[in-house]
């Protein structure tokens, strides 16, 4: 078993399905407009033509859904997956299978000749978003994976958004000491690899161990330059440096939220070699399309796990957490919990915005209301919460830089809100009526357009 692409397409296309769009699709914004159509489907999506790119196929919604990433990492619940993914961010300590050769072909290095797409049409270039940057202290003591948005710049040059997380702080240090920053940039292999990117263990916790516990895989990989560990199953890899010195505009480009970035200077990244599979003629290249359903759930599922965590430290019954949609699966939570006595919903309500820094809005429900319909917590929300008794507002704090509403948005300062909508203990009048399932016969229906069918 690898972490190769195609074998992770085998199991998933027989389980889930799969849409082969044979038109002939462009990079430039029709990638895109695909994705948005089948953004909601569990089918996976086949480019099978990428024109201008015969030697490669794209690919859409690897993991855009919660029962994709519970078939991922072969789990039955929401809770035992949080419990995975926090379990494997506290070990870290998974080992490599080193191997001596890199079993790639060499290219010419000219980013223009790989099919990286341009997403919204005010973004001046095209840009990546779905590979895995792996960053190194020069002397290799200190690793990190993460994901960022890195745009061309020319034939050998790009530049990356650099939030100041883990990479940045290695950036930093290398920059301090007179170095550049080694990097590696791996697009399209097993998605498990995205998602370790994706989480945040304490710095110097090395992403990639996370793999062998999420997917019971040791990764097979070839130290390049003798310090970067470089998985040997992905489709391409970029070897190159993050500049020390020098920086370019980065933006406007989409964020989660769908809504256009600010520009920023940001960091060069310089890149020496280009390497892609020799196996075989034809490259899968896997797109994530920012604000869509893959985006926000690679995103936001490791905060879930986290929210979950810190809300059971302080309420006996967490039944669900979910990062909303049209949040872009970071700025809102709903908690449905199970209430023992007045007080835990707003308990709640603190440890959310503790476990996740982000969060601009929480409302807690009771364990009768769906967090998967939004109908159902909008009907908690009308017949359980009073605003005098029930809300939570917390000014001054930091949020999102995200979010466009902040006080200032460049550090995220905010004011945050808390909805406890849950039902007064000792109140019958806020129980809710039910209708009486049908359960030891079945209705026989009959569909029709012509009513004398009928009667």
């Amino acid at each position: 078993m690898s972490l190769r692409i195609e074998e992770f397409l085998e199991h998933f296309v027989k389980e889930f399905g799969a849409i082969a769009i044979e038109s002939e699709v462009s990079t430039d914004l029709e990638v895109s407009a695909i994705a948005k159509q089948f953004d909601r489907a569990e089918s996976l999506v086949i480019l099978r033509k990428l024109k201008n790119f015969e030697n490669f196929v794209g690919l859409l919604n690897l993991i855009n859904t919660r029962s994709k990433l519970r078939r991922l990492l072969c789990v039955e619940s929401d809770e035992q997956l949080y419990e995975k993914i926090l379990r494997a961010e506290e070990r870290c300590d998974g080992g490599f299978i080193e191997v001596s050769s890199f079993d790639y072909k060499e290219l010419n290095v000219d980013l223009y000749k790989l099919p990286i797409a341009r997403f919204y049409p005010g973004e001046p270039r095209p840009y990546l978003t779905s590979a895995v940057v792996i960053g190194a202290l020069a002397d290799g003591s200190i690793l990190n994976a993460s994901i960022h948005r890195l745009s061309i710049l020319s034939r050998d040059k790009l530049v990356i958004r650099l939030v100041p997380r883990h990479l940045f702080k290695i950036w930093q240090m290398n920059k301090e000491r007179g170095f550049d920053t080694p990097v590696a940039i791996v697009w399209t292999i097993n998605p498990v690899v995205l998602l370790a990117a994706a989480c945040s263990p304490a710095f110097g916790k090395f992403e990639l161990r996370m793999i062998e516990h999420l997917y019971g895989v040791k990764p097979k990989v070839c130290y390049i330059d003798g310090i970067l560990p470089v998985p040997v199953d992905a489709e391409v890899v970029l070897i190159g440096r993050i500049l020390r010195d020098g920086t370019a505009p980065e933006g406007p480009f989409v964020d989660v939220l769908q809504l256009y970035d600010e520009v920023r200077e940001q960091p060069i990244v310089k890149i020496d070699r280009v390497y892609v599979r020799a196996d075989r003629d034809i490259r899968f290249t896997h797109y994530i399309v920012p604000g869509l359903r893959e985006h926000q759930l690679l995103m936001g599922i490791e905060k879930e796990a986290k929210i979950w965590k810190f809300v059971k430290n302080v309420v006996p019954e967490v039944k669900a957490v979910r990062l909303t949609p049209g949040s872009g699966g970071w700025l809102h939570a709903i908690i449905s919990i199970k209430k023992y006595v007045e007080g835990d919903a707003k308990n709640a309500i603190l440890a959310a915005f503790a476990a996740h820094p982000s969060l601009k809005h929480v409302v807690v429900v009771d364990d009768d209301v769906d967090v998967d319909n939004l109908e159902d917590v909008e009907w908690a929300i009308a017949t359980r919460f009073r605003a005098d008794r029930d809300l939570v507002v917390i000014c001054h704090v930091r949020g999102s830089t995200l979010d466009p509403s902040a006080i200032d948005q460049a550090t995220g300062l905010t004011c945050k809100v808390g909805i406890d909508a849950t039902r007064p203990l000792s109140d019958r009048k806020f129980d809710r009526a039910r209708i009486v399932e049908l359960e030891e016969w079945k209705l026989q229906i009959r569909k029709t357009q012509d009513l004398r069918d009928i009667l």
